[in-house]
């Protein structure tokens, strides 16, 4: 049986290409999740992986779809491969029910999981290197110092919710927790 696996990252996304890709390529059954590929936890992954059995394939749309690290990246094949089934990614068009096409899933694996660690190497670089021209990185504050002081005065003279807080400024409850 051939099982397919999608996953987006957010409920904005649509799952639609990876799915008409997976049902192209055959796949009877397919599963998918709408959470972070950093997520290990994914209970349709999970799923899938319980129903594998020998001579079955998982196909995925592209690789990534199933982990953004290397290193859960070859868990999961390995789980794949220890239940008797073979991989296959339908963008890199790699097939590791072949010995050609193991050594192609190691090797692209090996560089993507490079490549992730160069683009966040470089970022930290580019943002130390901000700090040291005295620019402060990262996303600019939700509230400006005026604000601030206002949320500080409706939760604490008030007596406000933080919720309802949080609605007047449109921000999360965690930011006006955080003033």
């Amino acid at each position: 049986m051939i099982l397919g696996y999608a996953r987006v990252s957010t409920d904005d996304q649509s799952l639609d290409g990876q799915t008409d890709a997976l049902s192209a390529a055959g796949a009877e059954r397919i599963f998918a999740d709408r959470i972070s590929g950093a997520t290990r936890a994914r209970p349709e992954l999970e799923r899938m992986l319980d129903q594998i059995r020998a001579g079955d394939v998982v196909v995925v749309a592209k690789y990534d779809r199933l982990a953004r690290s290397l290193r859960d990246l070859l868990d999961i094949v390995d789980a794949v491969g220890a239940r008797g089934a073979g991989f296959r990614s339908l963008a890199e068009d790699i097939d590791t029910t072949t010995p050609a096409g193991r050594l192609v899933f190691h090797v692209f694996a090996s560089i993507a999981q490079f490549e992730r660690e160069r683009i966040s190497e470089r970022t930290r670089e580019g943002l130390a290197a901000a700090r040291r021209r005295g620019r402060a990185g990262g996303r600019p504050p939700a509230l400006s110092p005026a604000q601030k002081v206002e949320v500080r005065r409706m939760r604490d003279a008030e007596g406000r919710r933080v919720g309802e807080i949080a609605a007047l400024f449109r921000v999360s409850p965690q930011t006006i927790r955080r003033c």
